[in-house]
């Protein structure tokens, strides 16, 4: 999967420090991703999840250069 290389060619601390760094809508807060999928598309990378503080649906864009 093309999505997944891109995430691992990321450092780890950084892919680390964008799971903690997600915006959740319900909890109105910046939390951490769980149980999240990596998509790629015409903006970069997405990663879709649950919230783990509330369980709601979150995604975090991060953007290739």
């Amino acid at each position: 999967m093309v999505a997944n290389k891109k995430w691992l060619a990321i450092s780890k601390e950084i892919r680390s420090e964008l799971i903690q760094n997600v915006y959740c809508t319900h909890c109105v807060d910046v939390v951490a991703i769980e149980n999240f999928t990596i998509n790629e598309d015409k903006f970069g990378l997405v990663l879709e999840g649950k919230c783990e503080k509330c369980g709601n649906e979150v995604a975090r864009v991060i953007e290739e250069e």
